[in-house]
């Protein structure tokens, strides 16, 4: 199901009394948006939640309207939707929230009820970069990637044939996802295979873009990951069967200081978690196909890379 949120947004902001509207949008859309502000911005109860509302409701949204007016989100959604279903097999009721975010995730996943949520903040794909908005100005084309990227997550966490370790988390939380408490929780290694499966399922269900745009990286910045190769494995080995909240944050979140991202002596580069995890999961995806991927148990990634790994093909 589709939910598009941005048009009723864009009347909250011609509203007259703008911050009483946008408490009643919050207030009716309160299941979806309080866990999208816990889980990627901050709680809706805190101190600093007003601050970050007047920001909302001053940004300069003409990049928004025009967007609006000239490309047909929801059919591009629909198109999207109905590709990530077909490439990952769906068997599990997933819905696409069309929303504006507030600088934060340009797109993310929820559980909310049991229910599989994945979440596209449009104001980041209006191919124009917004200050005001924190708009990345990624182009409208982009969108299809990312929502195949989430709807990826939304089937690990609720599909009734996943094995994964986060599918327990979120069933033992009554059917919430929190990215906090996966992030204490969950092995470093399935949060790496979380997301780098995504990245294939991006790529089946949207053929066609250079490959960093599956990551979410500059040409230049996916070149860096590809010379640091070698590195970047060294650097995780020691931490994949680990858990614990910084080790989220290091290799999976960006804005993390130099110091936060120091291993082995040198700084790795922002968000490097999703070239990893996509390196991890290249031989089941290539075995098995991204619909038995996203379902796959971390062990199960393991086995395949060890038969393909260059000494077993050297016995072989």
């Amino acid at each position: 199901m589709i939910i598009n949120l941005v048009p009723e947004f864009l009347s909250v902001c011609a509203a007259r009394a703008r911050d009483v509207a946008y408490r009643e949008y919050l207030q009716r859309h309160q299941a979806v948006l309080s866990a999208y502000w816990h889980n990627y911005v901050l709680d809706l109860d805190s101190p600093h939640a007003d601050e970050v509302i007047r920001g909302v409701l001053a940004a300069d949204r003409r990049d928004l309207e025009r967007l609006v007016a000239s490309v047909d989100l929801e059919r591009l959604a629909a198109d999207a939707l109905d590709r990530a279903a077909a490439a990952l097999e769906l068997d599990t009721d997933v819905d696409l929230y069309l929303t504006v975010g507030v600088g934060a995730a340009n797109a993310a996943e929820l559980v909310v009820g049991g229910r599989g949520i994945a979440v596209i903040c449009v104001e980041h794909f209006t191919g124009q970069t917004n200050p005001d908005s924190f708009g990345l100005g990624l182009a409208p084309e982009l969108m299809p990637l990312w929502i195949a990227h989430e709807v990826c997550h939304a089937v690990r966490y609720t599909s009734p044939t996943s094995r994964s370790p986060l599918r327990g988390l979120v069933a033992e939380a009554g059917g919430a996802y929190d990215y906090w408490e996966t992030g204490s929780r969950a092995s470093l290694r399935e949060l790496l295979l979380n997301e780098g499966i995504a990245v294939h399922a991006a790529r089946a269900a949207a053929p066609g873009h250079p490959d960093e745009d599956y990551f979410g990286f500059s040409r230049r910045q996916f070149r860096r990951m590809r010379e640091l190769d070698a590195f970047l494995f060294r650097a995780v080995e020691g931490d994949l069967d680990r858990a614990g909240l910084g080790l989220r944050l290091r290799y999976l979140s960006g804005g993390m200081s130099p110091a936060a991202r120091l291993a082995r002596g040198r700084v790795l580069p922002e968000r490097s978690g999703y070239y990893i995890g996509a390196r991890m999961a290249e031989a089941l995806v290539a075995e098995r196909g991204v619909a038995a991927a996203v379902r796959a148990a971390p062990e199960e990634f393991q086995a395949a890379e060890a038969r393909h790994s260059p000494e077993q093909a050297a016995s072989a």
